[in-house]
């Protein structure tokens, strides 16, 4: 998933000035963790570092800064509590730059994009900084920022956080009102949907139509850490889903139902010599009664980012 300050930045090359605002590092409470990220135009601005006081005082300094040359860049350090009044109580030092839009200069925002890390070097006062691949920078010389140094001084090399979370892999079976109230909701979220159905009327974008034997192989092959739901109109392929993806070494494997659904399937699973001890039935967060499509999406969604993030 492209971030969305990467996306801005593309879209405003060479047809607007565009600023990013980076996190280098943060201490104590902070809204976003160091390597998050925003673009800012003259209109709007794309993505967040944390919302309040602190990103409404960045979006107005990156505005500012756009009347500076392309390359300029401001690096200071914001006491969230005294100087801000917001409540979190930490720091988080900010670099601010008007990005310059030279084709030579974008060759870093592709590395980006294939989640490979990157290393800024600042140049002598405020001249633009200098990007490359963070594997270029030799063994040991990675000094992080002074954490309350005015400026990072010449030849200082960060080494960019990652701010991006790892994608779960997420499998889903049924192409009904759940199903598509849950992938409805998935954009921007950190899953990689990958989405069957049987039935021939459900050519709905995204939807992989299988016959039943190909959509119990994938159960069946789904990764370790992935996410199994399983929601089909056929409560018989609903249980051979279920057991191909108890087999696999998947994370969670929810299934769509009532207690006494759950009970069936569970005497079932153990008459076959099936592990259910990973089964989740019924799916969604607990204590929801309202049983609309898109309640239960969000109850499931919430459910799975409890997950321990080890997809």
């Amino acid at each position: 998933m492209i971030p969305d300050w990467l996306e801005a930045l593309r879209a405003a090359r060479g047809h607007e000035p565009v600023a990013l605002v980076t996190i280098l590092s943060t201490e104590g409470s902070a809204p976003r963790r160091a390597g998050t990220r925003m673009a800012v135009t003259g209109g709007e601005s794309i993505g967040t570092i944390g919302g309040g006081a602190l990103e409404h005082q960045a979006i107005d300094q990156a505005r500012r800064l756009l009347a500076e040359p392309p390359g300029s860049w401001r690096v200071q350090d914001w006491p969230l509590g005294p100087l801000l009044g917001q409540c979190c109580g930490g720091q988080v030092r900010l670099m601010i730059e008007h990005v310059d839009a030279d084709p030579e200069r974008w060759d870093w925002t592709d590395y980006v994009e294939r989640r490979k890390p990157i290393a800024t070097f600042f140049n002598d006062g405020k001249a633009p900084v200098t990007r490359f691949p963070a594997e270029h920078v030799e063994a040991g010389v990675q000094p992080p920022l002074p954490p309350r140094s005015a400026k990072p001084a010449k030849g200082t090399i960060f080494i960019e956080p990652d701010d991006r979370r790892p994608e779960r892999p997420l499998l889903m079976f049924g192409a009904g009102h759940v199903g598509v109230a849950i992938a409805a909701r998935l954009p921007r979220l950190p899953f990689r949907l990958a989405w069957f159905d049987s039935r021939q009327n459900r050519a709905i974008p995204g939807v992989s139509l299988q016959d039943e034997d190909a959509m119990a192989a994938c159960a069946g092959e789904a990764e370790d850490g992935a996410a199994v739901l399983i929601f089909t109109h056929d409560h018989a392929l609903d249980y051979r889903l279920t057991a191909a993806a108890l087999r696999s070494p998947a994370r969670f494997v929810g299934l769509i139902g009532s207690e006494t659904k759950r009970a069936r399937f569970l005497s079932r699973l153990k008459e076959d010599g099936a592990d259910a001890s990973r089964l989740t039935c019924p799916i969604g967060v607990a204590g929801i009664p309202d049983k609309h499509p898109d309640v239960i999406a969000i109850a499931v969604i919430a459910q799975l980012l409890t997950l321990a993030p080890d997809a």
